[in-house]
């Protein structure tokens, strides 16, 4: 149905429970559409409980650049100006523009930033160099799907035009190329000094930018200091 059409008769609403995101009445797809555009929001608690449990300077410059990320399409809306479609559609909404969508921004910032420590931070430590290829590529398609399916909701449920959707796209993915190579070149020679401040070590703050595959490592180690526990256990038994 063109925009036109469905701004002239618009469908009732309905929104999910605990928040604001809201779906045509009895259309199936746009219910599960409505609940993968809070795909984001779930990036974020998940940043966030990455944050509180690993405290890994890594992981708190790429939450750092997602919180970047969501100020430059504030600030872009509110330059640009641009109205949502069919105004009025949709009442619980934090600002009124729409160009570009942070929802697109947002995803795409992350999947791109993602794309790049998946293949040039990660390095492979074993020899199931296969395996690990395989797991990559699977991965990546499966973001990709994801930040097409948020990208597709937004339109979809009326909450941005195509336009608005692809620009927040492009300044997501050009904000994560960015965002990623500066905290390659510039923030990574400096994590070991910031985790050695006695703030950092009061926190558990850690730096893990030597390991080149951080899974590997964390599992190794796991496995050889449980094994290890279980020898001394064993010999206090006899």
């Amino acid at each position: 149905m063109a925009l036109e059409e469905q701004c002239s008769a618009p469908p009732r609403w309905r929104s999910i429970s605990l928040t604001h995101v809201e779906f045509p009445e009895g259309d199936l797809t746009g219910q599960v559409l409505a609940y993968v555009s809070l795909l984001p929001i779930a990036v974020l608690v998940g940043f966030v409980t990455l944050i509180v449990f690993k405290r890994e300077l890594h992981t708190i410059s790429f939450f750092g650049g997602l919180i970047l990320n969501e100020g430059v399409n504030w600030l872009l809306k509110h330059i640009l100006r641009e109205p949502r479609p069919c105004a009025g559609a949709h009442t619980n909404l934090n600002t009124e523009y729409g160009m570009p969508s942070s929802h697109s921004q947002l995803i795409w910032f992350f999947v791109v930033y993602f794309f790049l420590f998946l293949y040039l931070r990660m390095h492979q430590t074993n020899n199931a160099r296969c395996v690990d290829l395989l797991w990559r590529h699977i991965l990546s398609i499966i973001l990709l799907g994801i930040a097409l399916s948020v990208s597709y909701s937004r339109v979809y449920l009326l909450y941005h035009t195509w336009s608005q959707v692809i620009y927040g796209g492009v300044a997501g993915c050009t904000i994560g190329i960015v965002w990623f190579f500066f905290t390659q070149e510039v923030l990574t020679p400096l994590f070991p000094k910031i985790a050695a401040w006695p703030i950092s070590e009061y926190f558990l703050v850690r730096d893990t930018s030597l390991i080149p595959n951080i899974l590997w490592f964390e599992y190794t180690v796991t496995r050889s200091e449980a094994r290890n526990r279980q020898r001394k256990l064993g010999t206090k038994l006899q």
